[in-house]
């Protein structure tokens, strides 16, 4: 039986709502919905798709080196944006991350996020080599 790791971001959410900001489970991580907000509550990148996404990126990778991986372990990205208009941008700071990785990706828009200042959610798939 495969040991269950998870990785926590600390914030008050997580109790309430019974979650983590990823899990390892074998070989498999995945990475909950994330988005620019910094480990004190604040907002980055408020206004600025490339900027949210780039930080959303890296906040992810923090979590896959926790558990031992990192960005080329992503196989899935799937990203939920407020405004599909924003797609270049967002698919640019995504390819700036991910260029010769290339996971499979999907780009949805979405009517809200938890807060409106937040432009950008993405969650993350991870396979590790056996």
């Amino acid at each position: 039986m495969s040991t269950r790791k998870r990785v926590s971001s600390g914030v008050k959410w997580e109790d309430i709502v019974a979650y983590s900001r990823a899990v390892r489970v074998g070989n498999i991580i995945e990475i909950a919905g994330t988005t620019a907000v910094n480990d004190q509550g604040q907002f980055v990148g408020e206004g600025d798709p490339y900027e949210q996404t780039i930080f959303i990126i890296k906040k992810a990778e923090k979590a896959l080196n926790e558990l031992g991986a990192d960005l080329s372990n992503v196989v899935r990205t799937r990203i939920f944006v407020t405004n599909i208009n924003d797609w270049e941008e967002i698919g640019k700071a995504h390819g700036d991350c991910f260029r010769g990785i290339y996971p499979v990706t999907s780009l949805v828009e979405v009517n809200n996020l938890i807060d409106r200042r937040l432009l950008v959610e993405i969650e993350f798939s991870a396979v590790l080599e056996d």
